[in-house]
């Protein structure tokens, strides 16, 4: 009856229990005029229009439906799930987003990673090693599938960065080399950068590699290192750099991430390092009764991994695994593994706000980590095992970008001075803007310093002036974040003013 008053096409849902129905226009008429007749009718409590859904995005790759070895529903990307990254690919499926992986190169036709490279460079000066785009080793290409293998391409796996893009400096892992690596990664705009090696022990590390660091996380990337591949407190060089002894219970301390390895049962893996300079955990191994190890990329010939080495001592790995009659795929288990899931998720959160600084990435990934054992920080897992889902929210409803304003030109007769201005919040798309709280009004007499004379939220000011004087005015504007509008470089380049006598 109240649907035929208000002249709807037709009841399409009836919800008996919840006292609600869901009604339909005419063909041709207008939803919102609909919507107005209803509201009139003092028989409807409330109207709205009606949200529809889509399904959280799953990215067609088999690895996501292919089951693995281990307990029934257990598929090649069970990693993913449990860390939420489908609830990130919600948010952004990573375009344009960068990440630096510092390693022993990238097969580069890899059909996981051929069009996912932005850029390479190589750093290692061993003579029988290629260029950036071969890897004889095997470990780089792995890492690098793990960060930013192609997404949605129907074969093989996901990385967790979605479609990000690579930037490969080859290495061969002396501090000279990653220092140019990271060096090399910041200027090329990276957002984040991956360093899935260590130096064991406390060592001491050179001057020339801490201030690379400092000048890749002063140009805004977010640095992650691997922790150590031992169950040990003293995980080397780069990871104590990034989060120094004693700092992983301070959510604020640190120059980056250092990641260790966790299980599927949320427990740290055995082999994975502990202490006070864990930052968080990410899935480096399945544990007991499952896949051996993280199913990633791998180079089509033969690897250092497969053959073992005398020194440094490594055993064969027996890792290769054919992933659809594919044979260019590898079962690795690390904490080399878990460090690129979290660069990749630190890349794509500064993407979808760049007004947040490295440090504020750093801080959302340890505060919305899962906390399996509780609270706070622990030296198991440090702030907990990554959640992407929360870590996008929470960079989105941080609002980091200042006001603006425009002063109009001021409108003077004789003593009066009319001022007006027109305030704009911008905000990156999807990021919600906290909106200006208040104006604040500078000016300068004569070649007097300028002094803030005002504040308001109004969007115009009558000032009174001395007859014969000279005036500057700027305005600032302060939005409900506390972000801050920057003061023009030279005073009076908003509007200038004199008082005649």
């Amino acid at each position: 009856a109240v649907a035929a008053r208000a002249g709807a096409a037709r009841v399409t849902r009836t919800i008996p229990q919840l006292r609600a129905a869901a009604i339909t226009p005419r063909p041709g008429r207008s939803a919102r005029a609909l919507a107005a007749r209803l509201r009139a009718d003092p028989a409807v409590a409330s109207v709205r229009p009606e949200l529809r859904f889509t399904l959280r995005h799953i990215p067609n790759d088999p690895v996501f439906t292919v089951a693995e070895r281990g307990p029934a529903g257990t598929v090649g990307a069970w990693w993913a799930l449990r860390q939420g990254l489908p609830d990130l690919w919600d948010v952004t499926r990573g375009d344009g987003a960068r990440v630096a992986i510092i390693d022993t190169g990238i097969d580069a036709t890899h059909p996981e990673l051929a069009d996912r490279i932005a850029a390479t460079a190589d750093f290692d000066d061993t003579i029988d090693h290629g260029p950036a785009t071969v890897d004889e080793v095997g470990h780089g290409t792995h890492v690098a599938s793990l960060a930013c293998a192609d997404t949605d391409n129907g074969v093989g796996i996901a990385g967790a960065g979605g479609n990000c893009d690579l930037l490969v400096a080859k290495s061969d892992l002396s501090e000279s080399s990653v220092a140019k690596a990271l060096v090399w990664a910041a200027d090329h705009g990276a957002q984040a950068i991956n360093m899935s090696f260590g130096a064991d022990g406390h060592v001491a590390v050179s001057p020339a590699l801490v201030g690379a660091l400092r000048y890749a996380n002063d140009r805004g990337a977010v640095l992650v290192a691997a922790a150590a591949d031992e169950p040990i407190v003293e995980q080397g060089a780069p990871a104590n750099v990034l989060q120094p002894t004693g700092t992983g219970a301070d959510v604020n301390a640190g120059l980056g991430l250092t990641v260790t390895a966790a299980t599927a049962a949320d427990d740290r893996a055995s082999f994975a390092g502990r202490g006070s300079q864990i930052s968080l955990a990410a899935y480096g191994s399945f544990g007991r009764g499952g896949p051996s190890g993280i199913l990633g990329a791998f180079p089509a010939g033969p690897t250092l991994l497969e053959r073992g080495s005398v020194f440094p001592p490594l055993r064969p790995c027996r890792c290769r695994s054919s992933y659809g009659a594919d044979p260019r795929y590898a079962h690795l288990a690390g904490t080399s593994m878990a460090a690129p899931m979290v660069a990749a998720v630190a890349a794509l959160v500064r993407q979808s706000n760049p007004d947040l600084p490295a440090a504020t990435v750093v801080r959302l990934l340890k505060q919305t980590a899962r906390r399996p054992s509780g609270t706070g920080w622990n030296a198991e897992l440090g702030w907990g095992i990554l959640d992407a889902g929360p870590a996008i929210a929470a960079a989105r409803a941080i609002d980091a970008r200042p006001p603006r304003t425009r002063l109009l030109k001021p409108r003077v007769r004789g003593r009066s001075i009319l001022l007006r201005w027109r305030g704009q919040d911008p905000s990156v798309n999807g990021v919600a803007a906290s909106g200006i709280a208040r104006y604040e009004v500078w000016r300068a007499a004569g070649r007097r310093p300028a002094r803030r004379i005002k504040a308001t939220n109004r969007s115009s000011l009558r000032l009174r002036g001395a007859r014969g004087q000279r005036y500057a005015f700027y305005v600032i504007a302060v939005d409900h974040a506390g972000n801050r509008e920057a003061p023009p470089a030279r005073v009076g380049a908003q509007a200038r003013v004199r008082i005649r006598r």
